[in-house]
């Protein structure tokens, strides 16, 4: 018997709902929580609860791929094959920075930054 269940993964941030709304443009999800609010959620269409978000004051980024700040977590999502340079141009126009490519289709992924720092791959599928 397990100990306990998978809850949502967190990611600390300056603005819960700006970034909040950049997974949910992602993920074609649905952002719950709105301007202010300390913790704001992204549910995915299937309806579960997928990502939270909550403010963090002093919050500094990961700096990727240094041991200093390190990433402390990221985040695979998964793209066909066929649509990873389409899924990179739409997360780029939202606001997410690559850091590294995949090596001319040698790699099963790439790597970028959200707006506020987070690493996060788009992985083929």
């Amino acid at each position: 018997m397990a100990i306990a269940t998978m809850g949502i993964t967190v990611l600390d941030c300056p603005d819960p709902k700006e970034l909040a709304d950049f997974y949910a443009a992602v993920l074609d999800g649905t952002v719950e929580g709105g301007p202010g609010d300390e913790w704001v959620t992204v549910s995915t269409p299937d309806g579960a609860k997928r990502l939270g978000f909550q403010r963090s004051e002093g919050y500094r980024p990961p700096e990727w791929p240094s041991t200093e700040h390190g990433q402390q977590l990221h985040l695979d999502l998964y793209v066909p094959r066929d649509r990873i340079d389409e899924a990179e141009r739409q997360v780029i126009d939202l606001g997410a920075r690559p850091v590294r490519g995949d090596d001319d289709g040698k790699l099963d992924f790439r790597v970028y930054l959200d707006p506020v720092g987070h690493p996060f791959c788009l992985c083929t599928c």
